[in-house]
């Protein structure tokens, strides 16, 4: 009986079982076109949109990923923080609530700090996962862009940041809104030292982020179709019972009117990032020829010697030196001039 139950019996049900069912992530849809995109096709274009170009959300590992060279980078540990300062409890327990976007994440927390080299410049780079909590800013991502800071100070790094965020953290109380001074506190310390500080908005960044360290940069970048601003675009036309324009908040309403400086689309980024480190930095770029390697080639050709041509010579015949010109007061003509 058991040989039967244990043998027999799964071999049957092993050719008459149907075959399992699509997986549910092979297909994803464009929130803004509603277009159904194969997964490859989406991971190939760096998660934009193959039909409307939209730029959807990336986690935080794919972003260090992306943009450090050869997607070699350093994971710098932030440093731990109490998990839950205030026993807050809403419809659910605090503890609860991180606990369930940590295991959604596989993080400690809503930012990653990590370190490496952007087309050969070292950096250091604080980048938002917006899965934890909508990204919100507490204490923990207060310590991890003081500890970016710190270590971008102590190496002598441009310091790059990837806000995407909901604003501060309600759950942590005025402890996540004295964040806002301490992260705006360690930026000034990457200017002072002479660094470059970067940001590039992601969608969406709003809220305390906005009105912090993410407002402060050298240089602000941002992703196309970014959502920035400070309060919702509903609260603000409540408040001041007036419609606002279209793309109020976008990112390419915000380059208009003075508050960005590019907006750069995804595949473009890492270069776009590259070139202005070194132009702040003052460094040679990679790729550039050296003075006079553009003439070398064509200065080589003029003094070969001329090939000779075929039945059907068509083909003009190279000069070995280019042709003198004429003393003024003298004919351009063929023949030798008379002494």
């Amino acid at each position: 009986m058991s040989w039967l139950s244990n043998f027999v019996r799964p071999k049957i049900q092993a050719l008459v079982r149907k075959p399992d069912a699509t997986p549910d992530n092979l297909w994803h849809k464009c929130p803004s076109c509603e277009q159904m995109i194969f997964h490859r096709d989406l991971v190939e274009n760096l998660h934009v949109c193959t039909n409307c170009g939209h730029h959807m959300r990336l986690p935080a590992k794919q972003r260090l990923a992306m943009l450090f060279d050869d997607g070699a980078y350093d994971r710098i540990d932030t440093p731990k923080v109490t998990a839950d300062p205030l026993r807050f409890r809403d419809r659910k327990r605090y503890t609860d609530r991180l606990r369930e976007a940590q295991a959604k994440t596989d993080e400690t927390d809503a930012i990653q700090v990590g370190e490496g080299r952007i087309g050969g410049v070292p950096a250091v780079a604080a980048v938002f996962d917006f899965d934890f909590l909508g990204g919100s800013m507490g204490m923990g991502v207060g310590e991890g862009l003081v500890k970016a800071a710190a270590v971008a100070v102590q190496k002598k790094r441009p310091l790059i940041v990837f806000p995407a965020s909901g604003g501060a953290r309600m759950q942590e109380g005025a402890l996540s809104l004295m964040q806002m001074a301490r992260t705006t506190v360690a930026v000034d310390r990457v200017k002072e030292a002479g660094l470059p500080y970067v940001v590039v908005f992601t969608d969406p960044t709003t809220g305390g982020v906005t009105a912090s360290f993410a407002m402060i940069g050298d240089i602000h970048i941002s992703e196309p179709g970014a959502l920035i601003g400070f309060a919702g675009q509903r609260v603000i036309e409540t408040t001041i019972r007036e419609a606002l324009p279209e793309g109020f908040q976008r990112a390419e309403y915000l380059m208009e009117h003075g508050m960005l400086d590019m907006v750069v689309p995804r595949n473009a980024l890492k270069e776009t990032l590259a070139r202005t480190l070194k132009l702040l930095l003052k460094l040679p770029p990679v790729a550039a020829p050296k003075p006079g390697t553009a003439l070398a080639e064509p200065v080589t050709n003029t003094v070969t010697p001329p090939r000779k041509p075929a039945g059907n010579a068509t083909a003009r015949p190279a000069e070995a030196t280019p042709r003198a010109e004429p003393a003024l007061g003298t004919a351009a003509t063929d023949e030798p001039r008379k002494a």
